[in-house]
């Protein structure tokens, strides 16, 4: 470190000053200087540009762990604290928000469906459980309301609307997507918050139309419905926070751009086994 301060302030200060300064020797400074970079020097600029391609294909949002496996899938053998230690030398950072915790308890009160789940949060076969949830995002143009439901097996998104009103239509747009892309056999179970959008008899009359059994978390309690609220989270430190909408269009191709393009058939899932929703799908039905 001494020596790559010389060379960096070598306009500056005189050699002989430095050295003395420093407690080096001119011979050593030059010496180094001249020296070739080490074949693990070489090998470390070589990963930095993997790793910074790879920082660049996930859109900023891969951390150390995330990085290190598709490193390995891309075939090249390193180990997972140098690729963090490489990282944190040249800052290199995933887009994250500052994390806070909020606790509050849930009421008592018997929800409008029973809870089939119970934070079993597992499936073993695509379309067996979908989880939806709403949430919005800011623009500069005003509120856009999103609404999604996901495959509980591969995490895939499965539907998806955009509404600048949290009404009716919006949640009923992102089910009628998922009925149409999946096709999903009768016994389907689909588990949601309590809001008065999905227990609506417009909203059950279509569950009930498809054979789809309506299960619901208990009343003021995010965990029940884990998944979804994971994905919302994921998508706003990935997406959402560091950046300005200037409008609801922007942020509509943002978010397509996200769910369909990037989430869908790119991004690394760590309760997949690193590999992507549709690709997970894809080696299940292969299996199958």
């Amino acid at each position: 470190m001494r020596y790559a301060f010389m060379r960096a302030h070598q306009a500056e200060c005189r050699v002989t000053a430095m050295c003395r300064a420093l407690k080096v020797s001119r011979s050593g400074f030059y010496g180094w200087c001249s020296r070739q970079p080490s074949p693990r020097a070489l090998a470390n600029a070589h990963l930095l540009r993997c790793i910074r391609q790879i920082d660049l294909a996930s859109r900023h949002t891969y951390g150390a762990v995330k990085t290190w496996q598709a490193l390995r899938a891309a075939g090249e053998s390193c180990g997972r604290h140098r690729v963090a230690r490489l990282r944190q030398c040249h800052g290199i950072e995933a887009n994250r928000m500052r994390r806070f915790r909020s606790r509050y308890a849930a009421a008592n009160s018997e929800p409008p469906a029973p809870n089939l789940l119970n934070r079993d949060f597992q499936a073993s076969h695509p379309d067996r459980v979908w989880v939806g949830d709403v949430t919005f995002i800011p623009t500069r143009e005003g509120v856009l309301y999103l609404a999604v439901l996901l495959d509980l097996h591969s995490r895939c998104v499965v539907g998806w609307a955009m509404s600048q009103k949290i009404n009716q239509p919006l949640v009923t747009d992102a089910l009628r997507m998922a009925i149409e892309h999946r096709q999903p056999e009768s016994g389907l179970i689909h588990h949601t918050d309590q809001g008065v959008i999905y227990a609506s008899r417009a909203y059950r009359s279509i569950l009930q139309m498809h054979g789809m059994i309506p299960s619901m978390s208990r009343k003021g309690d995010c965990y029940d419905n884990a998944v979804a609220e994971s994905f919302f989270g994921n998508l706003k430190n990935e997406l959402t926070w560091h950046r300005t909408f200037r409008t609801r269009d922007q942020a509509r191709s943002a978010i397509f751009d996200y769910i369909e393009v990037f989430y869908n058939r790119q991004r690394l899932h760590q309760t997949l086994n690193y590999v992507s929703p549709m690709r997970y799908e894809i080696q299940h039905a292969t299996v199958s």
